[in-house]
């Protein structure tokens, strides 16, 4: 059962909405691949889209996608772009899936209308409903257009991230709020001045965090959750023999009790992170009531971390932790290693698209991973053996192909 709410508040420009999600004792098994709001703006008035600052343009048409003006490439998300209604774009690949983000970077994105002026975004201050933690990829918005507030997904992940519930048991969870916010301008020519005032509206939404108008019993409000905070160290003696290290820029975070690293597969709870200081130091706030663990990961070392204790959380809770020491798994020292143990894969050789599939936005660009089509360079790369990398020799920014690939 799910029931939906909105919110529109007296002087705010847009409104609220959010999902409590129920699966009552008694009932059947039951399991959710995907629950998300979405928006279909008019075609004949949005057609620029940002999600971040360097990725935002003026996007095709939906007609754009159909035979004949379209031809599909391997799959029906991904469109080559033959005769598109605006001719500049003309040649280049349209796909959804070349807009997604990490969670930890999805607070804003939408969509720009010239004429008249206006932007209609849609704003998530809080991660804590979304499943899989900070680096989980969602989708966001694409043609239609088509603006989404992602609940939950597996998308990038597979089945583990579907809950499933078996007959009789029993789970509640509140999705939400997120805010679709509406603004305007005198100035229809440059669509950046409605994406700045959205980022300054991104910040004022997280400051509210957790919102106090929402009426709903089980959305908790500030004084109803509790607080925990510590510093994480790294012992790794095959470094420095006699110190322990901060954890510098550690990812902490609480989700449902479970071994190490499971966060990354837990897809009924909430999840609370947030990212250590320069000295190891995490604070982390407005955390709903339950029993959680304590879970880390720290860039450059391999491994997860877990709190060994299960720590309940009540209402004004402020727990400090102390010190907890995170000793990376190690059978001796480092001999030699392949890129940097950051979870990412930007380090390694990202090579051009197919000059006949390119999404324009990509080129020469950090992302530029979600061009359309690069799986097959590598067969065109190494069409009679796979690659061989010489350690000591090898140059990992140029030698190792960015993903594990079929031919």
């Amino acid at each position: 059962m799910y029931k939906y709410r909105f919110i529109v508040l007296r002087g705010s420009s847009g409104f609220y909405t959010y999902g409590i999600y129920e699966h009552k004792e008694g009932w059947p098994g039951f399991g959710i691949g995907e629950t998300r709001v979405a928006f279909k703006l008019r075609k004949d008035k949005f057609h620029y889209m940002a999600m971040a600052d360097n990725r935002q343009r003026i996007m095709p048409m939906p007609d754009d996608r159909l035979p004949p003006r379209g031809q599909q490439l391997a799959y029906p998300e991904a469109v080559l772009l033959v005769d598109p209604i605006n001719p500049k774009l003309r040649g280049e690949v349209d796909d959804k899936y070349q807009y997604s983000c990490e969670d930890r970077y999805n607070s804003v994105h939408g969509w720009v209308s010239s004429d008249p002026p206006i932007g209609f975004w849609q704003i998530t201050p809080s991660d804590e409903f979304r499943t899989g933690g900070p680096l989980k990829q969602n989708l966001t918005s694409h043609v239609g257009p088509t603006m989404l507030a992602m609940f939950l997904s597996a998308h990038y992940a597979g089945d583990d991230l579907s809950p499933k519930f078996t007959n009789g048991e029993y789970w509640k969870k509140v999705h939400g709020p997120v805010f679709m916010y509406l603004n305007s301008s005198q100035d229809g020519s440059d669509p950046s001045l409605l994406w700045e005032d959205a980022k300054v509206q991104v910040m004022m939404e997280k400051q509210s965090w957790p919102y106090d108008f929402a009426l709903s019993e089980d959305f908790q409000k500030t004084e109803q959750r509790g607080r925990i905070s510590g510093r994480l160290l790294v012992r790794d003696r095959y470094i420095i023999e006699d110190e322990d290290l901060y954890a510098a820029s550690a990812y902490v975070g609480l989700a449902l009790p479970g071994e190490a690293g499971s966060w990354q597969r837990e897809c009924k709870g909430y999840q609370f992170w947030c990212q250590a200081d320069a000295d190891g130091s995490f604070y982390i706030k407005n955390i709903v009531t339950g029993n959680y663990n304590l879970y880390a990961w720290v860039p450059g070392f391999i491994g997860d971390y877990r709190f060994d204790a299960t720590l309940t959380i009540s209402s004004g809770d402020d727990i400090y932790l102390g010190d907890l020491v995170f000793e990376p798994p190690r059978d001796g020292p480092t001999m030699w290693e392949i890129g940097i143990p950051d979870r990412s894969a930007a380090e390694f050789y990202v090579p051009d698209p197919n000059p006949n599939y390119v999404n324009r936005l990509f080129i020469n660009h950090p992302d530029r991973f979600r061009q359309y089509g690069l799986w097959e360079r590598y067969a065109e790369l190494y069409p009679d053996r796979d690659l061989v990398y010489t350690i000591g020799e090898s140059n990992y920014s140029t030698d190792w192909f960015y993903a594990q690939v079929t031919r």
